[in-house]
């Protein structure tokens, strides 16, 4: 059996780590974009925090894995399983789906199961990877580069929480909600704006440049490799305090108080870094108070809002011809004017 690295473990990139905990805890923030060198633990972080999540609750038999408390839920496969009796349940890991750059659009949102069409006569629909990500993560390396018809694609699924297929004399419809995850080398080309937004937060990610702590990323890799079973078992107890520390912070989130001195901060600083649409101060919003229920506190303060306003706003300033500095310096300028250093 393949064990996945531990979170825990992961050596550095605090920033990434923090995000991807905050998007966990609060998926309506909407995603992470993790940028930066090759090598840096993107795809390890995204995996090492999907192993570490509980399993959860799924209708059997129900291929877009479906809660079943949930009866909001409409899909295909309940409307047949259900008929009006409670459905059967049984436990599924956390998904984490990997979308390829080459996949092809019916790969992606599902098509004509041609298998069932040829050998029986019947239509039926064999779902893709936006059904198999459903309730998990949804995992894009190299984002940037992913061609625009998929592009347009994600942002309406994103958008929605759910996929409609209407072709070859299909019409279907399932949810799709996931925590999207891309990670891409900037100097490989941009993202387009749109899906850009779509991104609650965005995270920087380089390579370690001091000694130390490159010596500690290799040597904990190496261990893994060696014998991944004793390097689990060894952080098995920090993996699971901060399972427990998960769990208990996303269980708090709805308690946690979001004052109004707060609230006008935030907006505050969205205003001064001139960020479109009130997108920017509902995710830093929202990721604030995600910060504050990891970290159990009953309210949001200044410190949750200067931590998170980097990752939330920098993906969403536009280009100032005369301001050379990057959008990272720019906000933490802007965060320092306004909530001091």
């Amino acid at each position: 059996m393949a064990h996945a690295f531990p979170f825990s473990a992961i050596v550095g990139q605090e920033e990434m780590k923090t995000a991807i905990l905050i998007a966990a805890i609060d998926p309506s923030i909407g995603g992470v974009l993790v940028l930066g060198d090759r090598g840096t633990g993107k795809s390890t972080a995204v995996r090492a925090l999907a192993a570490l999540l509980p399993a959860i609750k799924a209708v059997v038999g129900c291929r877009y894995g479906c809660d079943p408390l949930d009866p909001a839920v409409r899909c295909p496969d309940c409307a047949r399983l259900r008929e009006g009796k409670a459905p059967k349940s049984h436990s599924i890991p956390v998904p984490v789906v990997d979308l390829p750059l080459g996949a092809t659009e019916d790969r992606v949102v599902g098509a004509l199961d041609l298998e069932r069409a040829l050998s029986q006569g019947v239509k039926a629909f064999e779902p893709g990877l936006l059904a198999q990500a459903n309730r998990g993560f949804l995992y894009i390396d190299e984002v940037n580069l992913l061609e625009d018809h998929l592009v347009d694609l994600l942002i309406d699924v994103a958008a929605s929480g759910e996929n409609v297929v209407e072709r070859e004399g299909l019409s279907v419809r399932h949810p799709a909600r996931f925590v999207l995850v891309g990670s891409g080398n900037p100097e490989e080309g941009e993202l387009r704006p749109q899906l850009l937004d779509r991104f609650g937060l965005s995270v920087e990610v380089k390579t370690p440049d001091q000694l130390a702590e490159r010596v500690e990323v290799v040597r904990r890799r190496d261990a893994f490799e060696r014998d991944g079973e004793a390097f689990v078992a060894r952080w098995k107890k920090e993996d699971e305090r901060i399972r427990r520390r998960l769990l208990a912070a996303r269980t708090r989130l709805a308690q946690v108080d979001l004052p109004e001195a707060a609230r006008e901060r935030a907006a505050t600083l969205c205003m001064a870094l001139g960020t479109d649409g009130l997108r920017g101060d509902l995710t830093l919003m929202r990721a604030a108070r995600a910060l504050a229920a990891w970290e159990g506190e009953a309210a949001v303060g200044d410190a949750h809002l200067r931590r998170v306003a980097a990752p939330a706003l920098r993906h969403r300033l536009r280009r100032n011809p005369l301001d050379n500095s990057g959008s990272s310096a720019r906000v933490e300028r802007a965060v320092a004017e306004l909530l001091g250093p």
